[in-house]
């Protein structure tokens, strides 16, 4: 009778410790789904900003292209600084 005691709570005693691993690897499922969605959530964020970024570059470099290009320039250089192409007669070449 004892020994079919001690039999008994062995058994009972496996019976629980299955039940923690249980609820254990469901919190675990849980926690991995939750972290997954959260994951999944920040990536499509960031690739929202980078697709902003790039779109926000492409802008940049045509202003870039747009302030820099040599009829402006030249046309600044008359009206702000005062500036002319050199008639012919007025080029010097220098010898080195």
């Amino acid at each position: 009778m004892m020994e079919a005691l001690a039999n008994q709570r062995k058994h009972w005693i496996l019976v629980q410790l299955a039940a923690v691993a249980v609820v254990v690897s469901a919190l675990g499922v849980v926690f991995a789904s939750f972290e997954t969605r959260r994951l999944v959530s920040q990536h499509q964020q960031l690739l929202g900003a980078k697709n902003d970024m790039q779109v926000e570059w492409g802008q940049l470099l045509l202003e870039q292209s747009t302030w820099g290009s040599y009829n402006r320039v030249e046309q600044l250089a008359g009206s702000k600084l005062h500036m002319r192409v050199p008639s012919p007669n007025e080029i010097v070449m220098v010898e080195p």
